[in-house]
């Protein structure tokens, strides 16, 4: 769902202590066999709930430590139920949730949780265990993203697909190992969302903020799928509607990778309405910047970065702004060459270099990179604004603050107006045409 960025937090785990079978304790994936790529024969001590100023210095690591413990148990039972199925199906994804990810969506859920003041014992255990399961649910949506897209790497590594495909390769008849490969990331990213939704069930939630976290997790789950059923549209119809793209933009992305997470820690904080309303217009503009920024670097990004090949969006035909835009453009100078270069490149396969640096040349020649760029700029600035105008603790504000500005790829605000509080903070996630 246009989320490729290769991501590099530590991914090993804590001390494995064994119950299950006998052995040394193991730390992290293990790479025993491809068909057991990740050894849950053993489990996790359970984590000791940390205050927050100890996960403020590591909050990818303290989630992690969660995800440790909760996979591990996860993979042991999965294994009780059938060996195969747990090493390639469950082992699969436990090793992909723990490897790669900079634990972005978790991040803006503790950000969110301590800028509103969370803290406390309760609070900060439920925060990382719904982080973890955040986790869990970017699994799924990569997992299955990848066999819609048909795509070959993801983080740098064969996707799980092609994985398992490969593992396969001889002791399946011709053809057949491909099917068990799409079959078993269907059923993997199947899985990974099973995991998330318990943990989230059982994490203690009491009360109104129970209740919102709740629905906020239901409301992203089913904003996810139609994001990407939108963008599978979009593709099949060959739509350049710019209004469209946008709109698929907010719902796959704006919307799962950065609103719902912040909305999820202000809930959990129990911050008021006009906070909370602040914030999650911020996450949705500063969201729909995270994607836009995403479809440009499929494009123009260094594949050592994403972690796959350049112009998969073009050859897959995705209905990115980038292309509304530059499609738009050309139509209205009557570009002709720019509008065939376009329509012999969408939707048509993996491209040559030489054809890419064509597609390249009128996304630039069109304004369309750079008109892209330009709204990316105002998307951050104005999701800052948002962010100034709420009355949030200084530290984790600020925190919040400068992830917002990284996720779309932009350095310090540019903008010098003069933050803190002001007399009327945002009162509405929506409004204005950027913010939705």
């Amino acid at each position: 769902m246009g989320r490729t960025q290769a991501e590099d937090h530590d991914t090993t785990g804590p001390r494995l202590v064994g119950h299950r079978a006998s052995g040394p304790a193991r730390t992290g994936p293990a790479a025993a066999s491809p068909g057991v790529p990740y050894d849950a024969r053993h489990t996790v001590l359970p984590p000791e709930a940390p205050d927050a100023s100890a996960v403020d210095r590591d909050v990818s690591g303290a989630v992690g430590r969660v995800l440790d413990h909760v996979l591990a148990d996860r993979v042991a039972r999965a294994r009780d139920v059938d060996p195969l199925f747990g090493g390639d199906v469950a082992g699969r994804v436990a090793h992909f949730t723990r490897t790669g990810g900079k634990r972005t969506r978790s991040r803006f859920l503790w950000w969110a949780l301590r800028a509103c003041g969370g803290e406390g014992a309760a609070p900060v255990a439920a925060a990382l265990r719904i982080g973890a399961a955040l986790e869990l649910l970017q699994t799924c949506a990569l997992v299955h993203d990848d066999v819609m897209d048909g795509s070959a790497l993801r983080r740098a590594r064969p996707t799980l697909h092609v994985d398992v495909a490969a593992q396969y390769a001889d002791a399946a008849p011709a053809g057949r190992a491909g099917r068990l490969g799409g079959g078993t990331a269907i059923l993997a990213g199947d899985l990974a969302l099973v995991w998330a939704d318990d943990l989230l069930a059982e994490t203690p939630l009491e009360g109104d903020g129970g209740r919102t976290v709740r629905r906020l997790w239901s409301d992203m789950r089913t904003e996810m799928v139609a994001g990407q059923y939108l963008d599978l549209h979009g593709q099949a119809t060959g739509s350049r509607s710019l209004p469209r793209a946008l709109r698929a933009a907010r719902i796959k992305s704006a919307l799962y990778s950065v609103e719902r997470p912040i909305a999820l820690g202000a809930a959990l904080a129990g911050a008021d309405d006009d906070t909370t309303a602040a914030l999650c217009a911020a996450g949705r503009c500063v969201g729909t910047a995270f994607q836009l920024r995403d479809d440009l670097d499929d494009v123009f990004g260094d594949p050592r970065r994403t972690g796959k090949p350049t112009g998969g969006d073009i050859g897959e035909g995705k209905p990115t702004c980038l292309v509304a835009v530059a499609h738009a453009r050309a139509e209205a100078a009557g570009d002709r060459r720019a509008l065939d270069v376009l329509d012999r490149s969408l939707g048509h396969g993996a491209l040559t270099e030489e054809g890419l640096e064509e597609v390249r040349g009128v996304l630039t020649g069109t304004g369309a990179r750079s008109t892209v760029e330009a709204m990316i700029s105002r998307l951050v600035t104005r999701g800052l604004r948002h962010v100034d105008g709420a009355l949030l603790d200084p530290r984790g504000g600020e925190r919040l603050r400068l992830l917002l500005a990284s996720a779309a790829g932009e350095g310090p605000p540019r903008d010098t107006h003069r933050r803190g509080p002001r007399p009327e903070p945002a009162r509405a996630a929506g409004g204005q045409e950027a913010d939705r």
